[in-house]
C-alpha cells in the first residue's frame, strides 16, 4: 500500500492524496461504501461500481459467521466472493491485480464487542450527544415490543415472550463479555458460542483478504467514566500490539507463497477525554501500522476537536479513517481536521427508511406532498435514480413514494442509489476544493444550503 499527499489544506489538518492499493488507487479524501455481509443492500457491484465508489468495507463479524472466513478464502477473498468489480488504469504497475477485483476493506469485529455487549439494546452508540443519548453511528435495528427496546433480528434463536420488560430484555440482549485475552459472544443467529482475539480477528481478516483490515479494538459507550475509558483504551493498546505481531506473521506467509501482503490499520480509541486520546494517539501512531483508525465514543458535538486532537498526532505520511462517520457536516469537520476515509451505513439505511439526501437537505419521501410529485429527487442530480433515462424522463419522487408505500423491494434500490451517490460524490467534489483551493467557499455554500 502506498500513500500519497498531493495537496493540503492550508492552516488546517486536511490533505487531498491517493491511496494506492494492490487492487486499485482510493482517490483521498474518499467514502468507503459499507457492505456488510459482502452485500451492499440492495445493490449490485456494479450499480455501487457505477455510482462512483472506488472501496467496499464488509464486516468481520458477520462475514465469520456467516458464510465463514474460509468459505470466502475458498473463493479467491472478499472482493472475487462478492464480485467488487475492478479499477482501470491503476498507477501500481508492479501489482498483482486480481482481475476484475476493486479495494476493498473490512473492520475487526470490534464494535461488536460494544453493540453486542452490555450497551446493546440502550439505543447508546459509538458518538453520544450533550443531555441526553443518540443513537449509534452505526445502530442496531431495534423496535419495542410489551414493554422492552428488542433487538429485532438479534433473538431469533430464541422466541420473546409476551410481557418480557426492559430489564430482561436488556439481560438477554447482553451476547458479549470482553475480558483481557479477548471477547466471548453469542451469535445473533443461533446462540452459539464464539471467542474473537486479536489474533483471531487478523487470521479471520487475512482469509477474507481485504486490502486494508484493522487491529481489534474495544469501543466503549461515549457515557463511559475516565476511569472505563482509560481501562479499555490500555486494553486496545495491548490488542494492537497483538494484532499487529499477528498480522506480520501472517503476511510474511502471503508473501513467500508469491501473494501480495495486506495493510493493517490500528485503532485509536480514548472516548471524549483529551488526555487519552492524545495518549492513545501517540501510543498506537508509534507502532509499525500502514495507517490508523479512530474510533468513536465521543460527543457529537466534540467530533471535530477530538478528531483534531488525534490528527495533529498521527504521523503525517499515513492514512486515517474515521470509523462509522457519514454525516454532511461531519464529512467536512472530518475532512478539515486531517481525516482521508470515513465509512457510514447511514446512506442506505436512511434510503431503505425514505430518508432522501438533497443539496437542501433530506427529505421523506413518504410525506402526502409527494405522492404527486412528478420532478426527479434532486434536478441535476446524475445517479441512476435521478437521470432521464426511457422518453428523456427520471424516476419521480411520485413513483418511488409509491413503491414505498406499496412496499416494492426496487423503492430501497433507487433510494439507496441516490444517497449513496450524494455521499461518494459530496466527498469527491470535497477533495477537487482542496485541489482548487476552494474548500472553504464551498464548505460555506453547501452547509448554509443543507442545514437551512
Amino acid at each position: 500500500m502506498k500513500f500519497i499527499i498531493e495537496k493540503k489544506l492550508k492552516n488546517t489538518l486536511g490533505r487531498a492524496g491517493t491511496l494506492e492499493t494492490p487492487h486499485g488507487v482510493i482517490h483521498t479524501p474518499a467514502f468507503v461504501v459499507v457492505g456488510t455481509k459482502a452485500t451492499v443492500k440492495a445493490l449490485s457491484p456494479e450499480q455501487v461500481k457505477d455510482l462512483g465508489a472506488e472501496v467496499v468495507l464488509g464486516n468481520t463479524y458477520h462475514l465469520y459467521l456467516q458464510p465463514g472466513d474460509e468459505i470466502i478464502q475458498e473463493a479467491g477473498g472478499l472482493g472475487r466472493f462478492m464480485n467488487w468489480p475492478g479499477q482501470s488504469g491503476s498507477s501500481r504497475e508492479d501489482s498483482k491485480e486480481v482481475e476484475g477485483v476493486g479495494p476493498t476493506m473490512t473492520d475487526s469485529g470490534g464494535f461488536q464487542a460494544f453493540s453486542l455487549g452490555a450497551d446493546f439494546g440502550k439505543r447508546v452508540g459509538k458518538i453520544g450527544k450533550k443531555g441526553g443519548l443518540s443513537l449509534a453511528a452505526e445502530p442496531r435495528l431495534t423496535r419495542r415490543m410489551h414493554g422492552g427496546t428488542v433487538p429485532a433480528k438479534h433473538n431469533s434463536y430464541k422466541p420473546i415472550q409476551h410481557g418480557e420488560g426492559e430489564s430482561q430484555l436488556e439481560e438477554r440482549a447482553k451476547l458479549a463479555k470482553i475480558d483481557e485475552d479477548g471477547i466471548t459472544f453469542k451469535s445473533h443467529i443461533d446462540g452459539s458460542e464464539h471467542r474473537l482475539t486479536p489474533e483471531r480477528s487478523i487470521e479471520i481478516q487475512h482469509n477474507l483478504g481485504a486490502d486494508i483490515i484493522f487491529a481489534l479494538d474495544e469501543c466503549t459507550s461515549p457515557l463511559a467514566s475516565h476511569e472505563y475509558q482509560r481501562e479499555a483504551m490500555d486494553r486496545t493498546h495491548r490488542w494492537a500490539e497483538r494484532s499487529l505481531a499477528r498480522h506480520e506473521e501472517l503476511n510474511a506467509l502471503r508473501q513467500a507463497q508469491g501473494e501480495q501482503p495486506l495493510a493493517l490499520f490500528g485503532i485509536v480509541q480514548g472516548g471524549r477525554f483529551e488526555d487519552l486520546r492524545k495518549e492513545s494517539a501517540r501510543v498506537i501512531g508509534d507502532m509499525d501500522f500502514d495507517g490508523f483508525g479512530i474510533g468513536g465514543s465521543f460527543e457529537k458535538e466534540d467530533m471535530y476537536t477530538v478528531v483534531g486532537w488525534v490528527n495533529s498526532i498521527l504521523p503525517e505520511e499515513k492514512p486515517r479513517h474515521l470509523l462509522g462517520i457519514g454525516e454532511p457536516q461531519d464529512l467536512f469537520g472530518g475532512i478539515e481536521n486531517g481525516t482521508d476515509l470515513f465509512d457510514c451505513v447511514a446512506p442506505t439505511r436512511m434510503g431503505r427508511n425514505g430518508s432522501l439526501y438533497t443539496h437542501s437537505g433530506r427529505i421523506n419521501i413518504l410525506n402526502a406532498k409527494y405522492r404527486n410529485d412528478f420532478s426527479p429527487i434532486e434536478e441535476k442530480c446524475g445517479c441512476y435514480t435521478c437521470s432521464p433515462r426511457h422518453g428523456g424522463a427520471s424516476y419521480t419522487r411520485a413513483y418511488v413514494a409509491h413503491l414505498f408505500r406499496a412496499k416494492e423491494m426496487f423503492a430501497s434500490t433507487l433510494a439507496s442509489i441516490h444517497n449513496l451517490y450524494f455521499i461518494v460524490n459530496l466527498v469527491k467534489k470535497i477533495r477537487q476544493s482542496i485541489l482548487d483551493e476552494t474548500f472553504f467557499q464551498f464548505k460555506e455554500e453547501f452547509l448554509k444550503n443543507y442545514y437551512k
